[in-house]
């Protein structure tokens, strides 16, 4: 029996439709259930084929369990490898680079040495910084957050220099850039699933949490939900997330990427609302069927190979490859779940 589990910390409402939709299709050897973990033996085989990490971000010995267990041949949604290794202010540079746009954005020193370092562990760090240049380069009003932060966390929308330096005494040690607001009249909140499948939310962070997905019928410009999804797609796939979601600023007919660093993203039915809700089930559940199919196989796991591209294949194409190599080999319970889950991923 191969096994999915779902890896998961306060949500109530998404790992367990998950766990019952996966269940409900009713595959041939595939089982769906809450993971459980004790002390972990180091090299030892995970009992899961597959796993959906919804939590290991806040807790380092998840982190550390996934990582194992993609070492022993786990397909881990998202991998925590890269996970570990990513930050906001890469994205960033990298979205520069695929031609994606994103604000003027800069990185800053922490404002307080971080533990067990002193002025004698930065002497390559120049002082004072050039804070003009910073200024003109970025403008106000602008957003200062940390550069690998999520959930508003220590974010402060300021508008001239004095409200920067208040803010900036407000950070401790934390590493901050400094990202040029933009001045949005639409704004986007884009689920990405198998870097492949792309639902685009209209989404104003302006509101109240329980209130930011905005329901009524919107009217956009044409072309823009089109470019929208195109740069939504082009930067999972650069990244390499399977589960992701993408938000974008719209200022004069142009998306800003804002963030796009959110591997556990919102999926609570009373958050995002009914239909999404049932989408991004669906569409997870169908990804962690068509991913066992690849279980017992160690991703490649260097970063030139995520950033090249070679990761932007989609699911349902290495599926049927592997279906159609286990059908050649006879392995028929693996090959029908394969079958199935790939027919079912759009």
């Amino acid at each position: 029996m191969k096994k999915i589990g779902v890896l998961f910390g306060m949500e109530n409402t998404f790992p367990g439709a998950l766990v019952e939709r996966i269940n409900s299709m009713e595959l041939d050897d595939v089982r769906a259930e809450f993971v459980e973990v004790g002390g972990v033996e180091m090299a030892k085989a995970c009992p899961y084929a597959v796993i959906v990490d919804r939590i290991s971000h806040d807790m380092p010995f998840y982190r550390a369990y996934l990582k194992n267990a993609v070492l022993t041949g786990t397909q881990v949604i998202n991998n925590p490898f890269w996970w570990s290794a990513d930050d906001k202010f890469f994205n960033y540079s990298l979205a520069e680079r695929l031609g994606v746009a994103v604000p003027r954005t800069v990185l800053l020193p922490h404002k307080q040495f971080p533990r067990e370092i002193n002025q004698r562990s930065v002497r390559n760090l120049q002082f004072p910084l050039d804070w003009e240049g910073i200024f003109d380069y970025v403008r106000f009003p602008a957003f200062l957050k940390p550069h690998d932060g999520g959930g508003w966390r220590d974010v402060f929308h300021v508008h001239d220099r004095e409200e920067f330096f208040q803010a900036y005494d407000q950070t401790r040690d934390l590493c901050m850039t400094l990202q040029a607001a933009v001045n949005f009249k639409e704004y986007f909140r884009c689920y990405v699933v198998g870097q492949e499948d792309v639902r685009i939310m209209a989404y104003d962070p302006r509101r109240p949490h329980e209130h930011r997905y905005v329901l009524e019928p919107q009217v956009y410009p044409k072309g823009l939900l089109k470019r929208v999804e195109k740069d939504a797609l082009t930067l999972c796939r650069a990244l390499g997330y399977d589960l992701n979601t993408v938000e974008f600023a719209v200022e004069d007919g142009v998306p800003y990427a804002i963030d796009f660093m959110n591997p556990a993203p919102d999926a609570d039915r009373y958050s995002v609302g009914e239909e999404n809700f049932e989408w991004i089930v669906d569409k997870v559940a169908k990804l962690a069927v068509a991913k066992v199919a690849l279980s017992g196989r160690v991703p490649e796991l260097r970063w030139a190979s995520l950033l090249g591209g070679s990761s932007g294949a989609s699911v349902k194409g290495k599926a049927k490859k592997v279906a159609e190599s286990e059908l050649a080999q006879g392995t028929v319970s693996v090959k029908k779940t394969a079958v199935k889950a790939s027919k079912g991923l759009k």
